[in-house]
């Protein structure tokens, strides 16, 4: 379930639903301000390379991206990564 404001931003970035699927399935989360925040790191990914074969080439170069997801199972908004993400 997306919020409004993380529907824009994912149609604004580019970002798309099966990259989503992606990093909530195989992704690292960290609690952050009261959100949980997935993103995937090296384990993560090959963990998704692994378990989803050829169709992680799909993904696998739009993986750089982070989702900010609320204690009720809503996505609250959605970004790139520029760089490391600091915790």
């Amino acid at each position: 379930m997306y919020t409004r404001h993380a529907e824009t931003r994912c149609q604004q970035r580019g970002i798309k639903p099966e990259v989503i699927d992606a990093i909530l399935a195989y992704g690292r989360r960290k609690r952050r301000f009261g959100a949980d925040v997935y993103f995937m790191d090296g384990k993560a990914r090959s963990r998704a390379m692994a378990e989803l074969g050829r169709s992680y080439a799909k993904v696998c170069d739009r993986l750089n991206t982070y989702l900010v997801i609320s204690d009720d199972g809503q996505m609250i908004t959605a970004g790139k990564r520029l760089g490391r993400l600091k915790f």
